[in-house]
């Protein structure tokens, strides 16, 4: 029997995924957890085989809980189920070691053969994301941004001024400056106006 711990902050949608998960003789929903800080202490209380993992929630995000889950648990399975997949969010969450990355348009059947494959030691992937991660691995190395550049990017498309971006992220207006003339280079842009348009075009925010 497979243990099933599912973490998602709208309870609707947690209840929807016990029933399909349980119709499943082979699978049994150990518990539920509402935010990424309770899906910690769940999964540290009961232990469970495969964590369906939201992404976005308060008190804690999906991508955290995973790198805190799999540092205490690292034999759990994470598979991520959310409706976001930007680039962004997908390389964050592979990189913290989800072994999967599902969308909530997933089937029920898709789903529970998932759960099995992830419990196998197989990485399982929603097609859309699958070619979304080829894509990225073709695309120059170029246009990817750092985490700063970023977290700088996405505070100028906020409506951020230069100045304001530096006190929201402790940093002098000159340093922000360099870093808005690194991304608009990776992108192949000349102002803040297309490098938003272009890295929202690209998933890069």
């Amino acid at each position: 029997m497979i243990r099933v711990l599912i973490v998602d902050d709208h309870p609707v949608v947690r209840e929807g995924l016990r029933g399909m998960l349980e119709a499943d003789p082979g699978l049994a929903v150990a518990g539920e957890a509402g935010s990424g800080d309770e899906a910690v202490a769940r999964a540290r209380e009961l232990a469970p085989d495969v964590i369906l993992m939201d992404l976005r929630m308060p008190g804690g995000d999906g991508v955290g809980a995973i790198t805190r889950i799999l540092a205490d648990r690292p034999e759990s399975r994470v598979v991520v189920l959310t409706t976001y997949e930007t680039d962004q969010d997908i390389v964050r969450a592979v990189e913290a070691g989800a072994a999967g990355y599902l969308l909530k348009d997933t089937s029920r059947a898709d789903l529970v053969a998932a759960v099995f494959a992830a419990v196998r030691g197989e990485t399982v992937l929603s097609p859309s994301v699958a070619t979304k991660l080829v894509s990225r691995m073709r695309a120059p190395a170029a246009e990817s941004l750092s985490r700063r550049e970023t977290e700088v990017l996405a505070l100028v498309a906020r409506g951020l001024t230069n100045a304001e971006v530096g006190r929201e992220l402790f940093i002098s207006e000159t340093t922000v400056k360099t870093h808005l003339l690194r991304v608009f280079g990776k992108l192949g842009v000349s102002d803040r106006t297309a490098a938003v348009t272009t890295a929202l075009r690209r998933g890069l925010l």
